[in-house]
């Protein structure tokens, strides 16, 4: 099927054999072995190894786990990175040191990669003693501005200790509102956890815990193996443009990607109208599109990812930057397998193009590279002053600085390559450290009732200067604001559940959306708008906010139209619409005071039933609007443990 080949450094046979040490069986790292030489366990004796499990929904809680276990391997103590999802939760007792890093998203929501091993956790015949020869370590990634900050690292660490596991050190909560991200916190974290095991037991440090393997001493290997093949060999294929995405998008490291490699559908846009009026601080877009082929069905309340499209002209830049061909054709598979099946699965792969493939997968234009790609960058550099900046950058001492270049100014993989030009990393590890390109979830702004055939978004223009006034843009909303209908570009898409359920039409609604957070409930209305002609329909309160009437107010003509007398959000109908304006005058209104002043009403639909439904704020607001709602009824006490039973009943749903 062709011949491989291994880009500079790399040197390979047929087999995939290389120059590059091979990682432990159970390790994801090699180290080399004269720095380990006596250490390992006594004959007869079972290898301690160190058992890190995460849970991650963006990569994060992953890219910490994998620095957990590097930094364990330099000092001796051999590390296994597992998946939750991945690892079989009965044999959890057999384990004798395990570091769980669980990431919580929303509010207070747990990575799906977590839920069936959360599942099983919660077994009732599992029994107090069941982990009891476990010892365990908890590091939770979240954002104090939500809610239920690092809920799921929480719960977690309860249960491992109610299932009598004996914890190694008081958990960990990073923070991204901390200056430093989640390792301002993480890394004096692991400091402790390397002591309070060197203290539990020796052996797992042999030279001590402060005793690192030098970098250099210390090599990993890429997880993933690249073939090239000969164009000549390669025989011509008819691909439809979906066909192209699932291969390309199949091929990629991203774990992600496997259950959604082929898009649902294509959509075409047909309108791209701006709401927000002259004099806005902001760029809010009403996009409309129509399926290209095949219609998909979807309910209000259901959420749409788009795949962007990246700069053609960065994408150019980006390859010629790492010296690869762009009419390459390729396949990748993982480097090591259980068995030798490996070179059977990549031969039965259909090549893709090279190009192609950094297009749909590799998001080099937007997204920061994560530490460890600083430290990889090290060994490749071949000017010393860039080594030596870049150790510094991954070393504790330049943790600081390096957040500040790094994740504050929101560097592109493209610049930061640019800003060190004697490294010169082979595609092997690019593909596997480059962030992949991810699709972007928008909630979906139409109703399939009342808009057939057709998808509606709502979209904030992302735009930001960074402290060293750099403007930054978002890559999904700058390139849709940049389309137009005349251009009739096919958009690969995904439809899923969002976290707002479609209601039925019985149910009594208090919908709360400021700013783009309208757009669900712009389909929750227009499809009750539909319903109501041939059947009776429960009442709708809706509080809207924006800064300023006259240039924030999205759809006003929609909602005013609807409030009128007879309209779905009417008085007279048992509903109503309520706007903030919160800098149309001296004293900042929020929808929160709109709940507080209509507290009678709110409570008397609350008791009627109503569900609440609140979205359009990532940190405080839902909080905030809570805390208003708990105030609606006879007493704050009263209303307090009123809106947690409807929480726990499904009828307070909060999206973000």
């Amino acid at each position: 099927m062709g011949e491989s080949t291994i880009i500079k450094g790399f040197e390979s046979n047929g087999s995939g054999a290389s120059d590059i040490p091979k990682r432990r069986p159970g390790s994801g790292f090699a180290v080399n072995s004269q720095s380990t030489g006596g250490e390992v366990a006594a004959m007869g004796e079972k290898p301690r190894k160190l058992l890190v499990m995460y849970a991650s929904q963006t990569g994060n809680a992953l890219d910490a786990a994998e620095r957990i276990g590097r930094e364990a391997e330099r000092r001796g103590f051999p590390a296994s990175i597992v998946s939750t999802d991945e690892f079989d939760a009965s044999s959890l007792p057999h384990e004798e040191a395990v570091v769980f890093v669980v990431s919580t998203t929303g509010q207070g929501d747990s990575p799906d990669s977590f839920k069936a091993f959360w599942r099983f956790l919660l077994q009732r015949n599992l029994g107090n003693y069941w982990l009891q020869q476990v010892r365990y370590a908890v590091f939770g990634l979240g954002d104090s501005g939500y809610q239920k900050y690092n809920f799921v690292a929480k719960k977690l660490d309860k249960r491992l200790s109610d299932l009598g596991a004996t914890t190694i050190i008081e958990k960990g909560l990073g923070d991204d509102q901390h200056p430093s991200g989640y390792e301002g916190t993480l890394d004096p974290w692991m400091l402790s956890l390397w002591s309070t095991l060197y203290q539990i037991n020796p052996k797992y440090f042999p030279r001590g815990p402060d005793v690192k393997i030098p970098q250099d001493e210390l090599i990993d290997q890429p997880k993933y193996r690249i073939l090239y093949h000969k164009r000549e060999k390669l025989e011509p294929k008819l691909l439809t443009e979906s066909d192209i995405i699932q291969r390309a998008r199949g091929m990629s490291p991203g774990k992600l990607f496997k259950d959604k490699s082929k898009p649902d559908c294509f959509l075409k846009m047909t309108r791209n109208e701006v709401l927000t009026k002259a004099g806005s601080t902001k760029d809010v877009r009403h996009f409309e599109f129509q399926f290209v082929s095949s219609n998909i069905e979807y309910e209000v309340g259901d959420v749409v990812e788009l795949l962007p499209s990246q700069n053609p002209s960065a994408i150019d830049a980006f390859i010629e930057r790492c010296d690869l061909d762009p009419e390459s054709f390729i396949t990748i598979g993982p480097r090591e397998t259980e068995n030798s099946s490996f070179n059977e699965e990549m031969i039965t792969q259909l090549p893709i193009k090279l190009k192609t493939f950094v297009e749909l997968t590799m998001d080099v234009t937007s997204a920061s590279p994560r530490r460890y790609f600083f430290e990889v960058m090290s060994f490749y550099a071949t000017a010393e002053h860039e080594k030596e900046r870049l150790q510094y950058f991954v070393s504790p001492e330049g943790r600081d600085d390096l957040y500040n270049y790094n994740q504050k100014e929101r560097r592109s993989i493209l610049e930061v390559l640019e800003d060190f030009p004697s490294v010169q990393i082979p595609f092997e590890w690019l593909v596997q450290l480059v962030p992949p390109l991810k699709p972007r979830a928008f909630s979906i702004s139409s109703s399939p009732l009342a808009h057939p055939a057709q998808v509606h978004l709502t979209v904030s223009i992302v735009s930001w200067i960074t402290p060293y006034k750099r403007t930054r843009k978002g890559l999904c909303s700058t390139w849709l604001a940049s389309l137009t209908p005349e251009q009739e570009v096919n958009i690969p898409v995904w439809f899923h559940k969002g976290s707002l359920p479609a209601p039925s039409q019985s149910l009594p609604l208090i919908l709360v959306g400021p700013g783009t957070g309208c757009a669900p409930f712009r389909g929750f209305i227009a499809e009750r708008a539909v319903q109501a002609q041939s059947s009776l329909i429960a009442p709708v309160m809706f509080f809207f906010g924006c800064r300023n009437k006259d240039t924030d107010f999205l759809y006003r003509d929609f909602w005013e139209s609807h409030a009128r007398e007879g309209g779905m959000l009417s008085e007279g109908k048992g509903g109503g619409f309520y706007t903030a304006f919160s800098r149309d005058q001296p004293m900042k209104v929020y929808v929160q005071h709109k709940i507080r002043e209509m507290s009678k009403k709110v409570w008397d639909l609350l008791c009627d039933g109503a569900a609440v439904y609140v979205a359009g704020s990532s940190t405080k607001m839902p909080c905030d609007v809570m805390s208003a709602s708990e105030e609606t009824g006879g007493s704050k006490e009263v209303a307090s443990r009123w809106l947690k039973a409807l929480e726990k009943a499904g009828r307070y749903e909060v999206q973000c």
